[in-house]
């Protein structure tokens, strides 16, 4: 899953040819420096600097495009114009379109959107997981949920299910599927996880959301894992408060065992970082704003792709404790690639917040580069 090695490899040699190939300060409106924690975070990223053609494109923009590039926004499904209007403003890396209306999705829609983007393309993510998530079933029909696929299909069929959804997806302009979800539980269906998830069992699990993200991945859509490290067994819902995990070294023999081999997901495969406190690990965070998190993902389960967080706007986990800026830049600075939010705040104050920390090393040029090197190359700019 190593998909940037060359990236990192080439620091000492950036800009030559032989790369050319190739929490408690919540809501206090305190910003003068992060943590120890996020700056060590900030550190070591110096060593994964962009190589080869990411160079050049990032020294293309400027510092508010930079960021701009590094935002998911979610856009309101049944407004195309609104979307469009959004993505030739402000040029953000990605969109987000959840609920269940369909204008986007048809009379070429997002083709517009594209056409506003300009030379870098926009991202269009959704969430179709299949049961009660999933956002074109109006248009094609549904899917089963992952814990139905589990019980009544092969993997192979769950596979060619997910192909054929991840083609009906593609054509309408969809990139990316937050899907499918790795968290593990037998728990009541109608759960926050629920029968989201494909198994209580790790390896049943793994298996069968592997074969719906090589499914995706083969029709030309990127899979994401999620909810890093493991909502299965969480204390509530993140959507109404701060949940707490099992202590860390619990998650490691269970909920964290689908992380254990990325290799049998494709290499697309982006992964999602929950708003769960681990004990052992977050320190009373979430992890999608914890450094430590984001370090364990990268470092122990060796995974240098794209990280996205869980939503930033519309789940109290994080809106009890944070403006919708501040947790972006946060995010940021603990390690994610791509803050997302679905809802609640406009983009332009984000944009200020971000632009302004980087003027004054809050957010390091190195971090910044570091997450846009990721989000380029998953979207074929470059690398």
């Amino acid at each position: 899953m190593k998909r940037l090695m060359l990236a990192a490899a080439c620091v000492a040699l950036l800009g030559t040819a032989a790369c050319g190939d190739g929490g408690d300060q919540a809501g206090d409106g305190n910003t003068a420096s992060p943590p120890p924690d996020q700056q060590d975070t900030q550190q070591t990223s110096a060593t994964q600097q962009p190589g080869g053609e990411c160079a050049g494109v990032i020294e293309g923009l400027s510092p508010r495009e930079r960021a701009a590039q590094l935002l998911v926004v979610g856009v309101d499904p049944t407004d195309p114009a609104a979307a469009v209007a959004l993505v030739r403003e402000h040029r953000v890396g990605g969109i987000f379109i959840g609920g269940n209306p369909t204008a986007l999705f048809t009379d070429n829609a997002l083709d517009r959107v594209q056409e506003a983007a300009g030379d870098i393309p926009v991202s269009v993510a959704v969430d179709d997981e299949g049961g009660r998530v999933q956002r074109i079933d109006e248009l094609v029909g549904p899917i089963p949920s992952a814990r139905q696929m589990a019980q009544s299909m092969t993997p192979q069929e769950v596979r060619e299910l997910a192909r054929e959804r991840g083609e009906q997806l593609s054509a309408r302009g969809v990139t990316v599927d937050y899907a499918p979800v790795v968290d593990l539980t037998d728990g009541p269906a109608n759960g926050v996880i629920g029968d989201r998830s494909f198994s209580a069992d790790p390896q049943t699990a793994t298996e069968y959301a592997a074969a719906f993200a090589s499914g995706l991945s083969e029709a030309g859509v990127q899979p994401v894992i999620k909810h890093f490290p493991g909502h299965g067994r969480a204390s509530g819902d993140s959507h109404q408060e701060l949940v707490q995990t099992p202590p860390l070294d619990e998650l490691r023999t269970h909920d964290l065992v689908p992380y254990e081999d990325l290799s049998v997901y494709p290499d697309d495969t982006q992964v999602m970082v929950g708003h769960l406190d681990v004990p052992g690990l977050t320190d009373g965070q979430p992890a999608s704003l914890s450094p430590a998190a984001y370090r364990l993902l990268r470092d122990e389960y060796d995974y240098d792709g794209v990280v996205l967080t869980d939503d930033l706007g519309a789940m109290r986990a994080v809106t009890d404790n944070y403006t919708l800026d501040e947790a972006v830049l946060l995010a940021l600075q603990s390690g994610a690639d791509q803050p997302l939010w679905s809802s609640g705040g406009d983009v332009g104050p984000v944009l200020d917040k971000l632009e302004a920390a980087m003027a004054d090393g809050q957010l390091s040029q190195e971090r910044v580069d570091e997450a846009l090197t990721r989000v380029l190359t998953a979207k074929g700019v470059c690398g």
